[in-house]
């Protein structure tokens, strides 16, 4: 009797456990609500208002008095993106061609750049990246983060979709989910039409080619000591030095997943900076794809395996010779391989100053 006692306190226990941590999920993740769900739908009780856009550091595409006038009785989707964030870019291709297909019939999207690292503050950089990317709807500078936390946001990228009244119908984290997105945007276009009394043109889905990533890979890896708190992927014995100039030594042997240097590096709050004249960034990885943040004029030498990269691998950014010439502060693509596997790629760099501020990989 005892240990059926036992087992069934061990059962509701568990019961229990399941529904708070479903509730800390909620909590966090803001589950994407059933907008076809009528009670959810009609009953704005249940649903949060989209906060009022506050404390903006810049306007791109945009101002002040416009962007009010564009939101006021139109869907709007609000994405929080960055401009270095590789998952962010991945998204910008169907944002720019939701905007272009249902701009006319009452959908606004403004860019929410909430910046990760410092050069991203910078208001020439955001618009340079926009131009890159070819966005042309609005785009906020979120310095501060007040928008962000006004959003109670955690992540990048990140989309809400609020209705023409204002209610946030739609929450999605992450790459993915496209065509689910639409298919929001289409539902709250037409509830927004039954007031205005205008019929919608039915449209097909836009279809693009979607990245797939590698399902075992190596998970991102910083170099600003305050960012790697918790995480540590820094494999030299000597660590991080907060604010000092370090100089490393390359062990014989190498983990896997973790980052080692060479050469005099200044550890910053969010990246580090080459002092030496010389220096060295080695890693052994498993991804298809491999990134890097990075600022600073430089030249990179970059090996895979030991050898110059083969065409079939090379990433946009690499020349045949195996260089990267870094010029302004933005995202490298490195690798761009069909195939997943542990591999090691080997950085010399020959310019003092170079910053360098993260590994991401897909």
């Amino acid at each position: 009797m005892k240990k059926e006692y036992k087992y069934a306190s061990i059962f509701f226990a568990i019961i229990a456990i399941g529904i708070i941590s479903i509730s800390y999920f909620y909590d966090e993740v803001d589950l994407k609500r059933n907008t076809t769900d009528d009670t959810i739908v009609s009953d704005k009780k249940f649903l949060r208002s989209s906060p009022e856009l506050k404390e903006v550091s810049g306007y791109i595409n945009t101002s002040s008095e416009e962007i009010k006038q564009m939101i006021n009785g139109n869907v709007v989707l609000y994405d929080f993106w960055t401009y270095s964030c590789i998952n962010c870019i991945r998204t910008l291709p169907y944002l720019t061609a939701w905007d272009e297909k249902y701009g006319d019939q009452g959908l606004v999207i403004v860019g929410i750049h909430t910046p990760e690292f410092e050069f991203e503050k910078e208001y020439e950089n955001v618009v340079f990246a926009t131009k890159k990317f070819g966005v042309k709807y609005p785009v906020l500078q979120d310095n501060e983060k007040e928008i962000w936390n006004d959003f109670k946001n955690r992540y990048w990228p990140r989309k809400y979709i609020a209705d023409h009244e204002g209610y946030i119908r739609f929450d999605h984290i992450g790459e993915g989910a496209y065509k689910e997105t639409e298919e929001v945007i289409q539902l709250l276009l037409a509830e927004r039409s039954e007031t205005t009394g205008k019929t919608l043109e039915k449209k097909n889905f836009v279809k693009l080619s979607e990245f797939e990533h590698a399902p075992i890979r190596t998970p991102e890896l910083y170099f600003g000591f305050s960012f790697a708190e918790g995480r540590n992927q820094l494999g030299n014995e000597e660590g991080f030095s907060k604010n000092k100039v370090v100089t490393y030594q390359l062990p014989e042997q190498f983990r896997e997943h973790y980052f080692y240097v060479e050469g005099m590096w200044k550890n910053n709050n969010d990246g580090m900076m080459l002092v030496s004249d010389s220096g060295k960034i080695v890693l052994n990885f498993k991804a298809k794809q491999v990134n890097i943040v990075a600022s600073n004029e430089a030249v990179l030498k970059i090996t895979y395996d030991g050898n110059l990269m083969s065409s079939e691998i090379r990433g946009d950014d690499v020349l045949p010779d195996g260089t990267v010439n870094i010029s302004e502060p933005r995202l490298y693509n490195l690798i761009e391989s069909a195939q997943e596997g542990l591999h090691e790629i080997v950085i010399k760099i020959e310019n003092p100053g170079f910053e360098v501020f993260t590994f991401t990989f897909g």
